[in-house]
């Protein structure tokens, strides 16, 4: 087989949408035979997709669609938009809140975010936005990470169904494809994420490394191991955790800073003045601090949660208020800073 990078491009038959090769995604690798089995176990492959590639409404620059291969062998879905040319560019990662509602989901997302996506472009970033599997509530201080399992019927060296799936394994492997791409520098992929997905960067830094990382009000909840049960404050079933003392004395800090310990890309941790999980964020951002971690913090007073995506108006414009454009200039300033140079290492070493 071809290792030759390659896309899938849609071509209807007979009403038939069906996938063909392209040119711009990575393609598995042959395997090693086994015995038992033809090829080695999925979790062997190397990162790759099979994209499909559709125009964006008011927008010159078409959209690439991969299906991503993940680490318990399924395929989740993203958006991919660059600039022209070969590259090799930076490229940045984006979510927002909790995976849900797969391939529709990324198109409504690069649609609503297509203008500010073309300014990114426009600057010389590739720009994926991903739709990971929604997760499975508090799998993540259960499971370390998603594992294929042995075969215990048939025996060999064969794998059966995978553990339960974490959605921070599906971040990863959503970065490790844009690493994996031949326009996209593999040192300088970034990822911004919006409340769980902020969440999700904090996970995806634990276990590898990649340029850097924007959790725009991460709602780290899981990776800080806060107790949220009945106890916790609440306002209309909300929870309120403004107050970081609040937020520390209901956090595992142990569990927390073991996590922390282990990660090596720079941080820009941004907050809300009157968010209600603000001390979750500065939190987050103080425990960095205190371990020694390339960690920026800032906050901006915005009445809508996630307020650094810049969505489409109803009629379609882009007009960011004056604090959007504040926001903006800081964060893609720390993307520059970061990503417009290469880096060293991609992964992460447990220390």
């Amino acid at each position: 087989m071809s290792t030759k990078p390659r896309t899938m491009a849609a071509v209807v038959i007979a009403g038939v949408c069906m996938l063909v090769p392209g040119p711009h995604a990575a393609t598995p690798a042959t395997t090693p035979q086994i015995r038992g089995m033809g090829n080695a176990p999925p979790a062997a492959l190397p990162p790759h997709g099979y994209t499909i590639t559709k125009p964006v409404k008011g927008s010159d620059i078409p959209v690439e669609l991969p299906f991503v291969f993940t680490r318990d062998e399924a395929y989740v879905a993203i958006g991919v938009r660059k600039p022209k040319g070969d590259g090799p560019f930076p490229a940045i990662l984006m979510s927002a809140g909790n995976g849900a509602g797969g391939m529709p989901s990324v198109e409504r997302g690069v649609e609503r975010l297509a203008p500010m996506v073309d300014k990114m472009v426009a600057r010389g970033y590739v720009v994926a936005y991903s739709e990971p599997r929604n997760e499975i509530p508090d799998l993540y201080n259960t499971i370390e990470r998603a594992e294929n399992l042995p075969d215990s019927v048939s025996g060999g060296q064969r794998t059966l169904k995978s553990s339960p799936t974490l959605d921070s394994d599906d971040f990863i492997s959503m970065i490790q494809y844009l690493q994996s791409l031949p326009y996209v520098d593999k040192d300088a992929v970034g990822a911004f994420g919006v409340s769980h997905s902020g969440e999700l960067i904090m996970k995806a830094a634990s276990e590898i490394t990649f340029g850097c990382g924007v959790p725009n009000e991460g709602a780290t909840n899981e990776y800080l191991d806060i107790d949220i049960g009945p106890s916790a404050p609440r306002k209309d079933n909300e929870i309120q955790f403004q107050d970081e003392k609040v937020v520390a004395q209901r956090a595992n800090k142990a569990k927390a800073m073991e996590r922390i310990k282990r990660v090596k890309t720079p941080l820009l941790i941004m907050g809300r003045d009157k968010d209600h999980q603000q001390g979750v964020f500065k939190l987050t951002y103080d425990w960095l601090k205190e371990a020694g971690k390339d960690a920026t913090w800032v906050s901006f007073d915005h009445p809508v949660h996630g307020y650094a995506f810049i969505y489409r108006q109803a009629d379609g414009s882009y007009k960011p208020d004056p604090i959007q454009e504040k926001a903006w200039d800081v964060y893609m300033a720390f993307f520059d800073k970061h990503l417009k140079h290469t880096h060293g290492a991609t992964s992460a070493p447990k220390e």
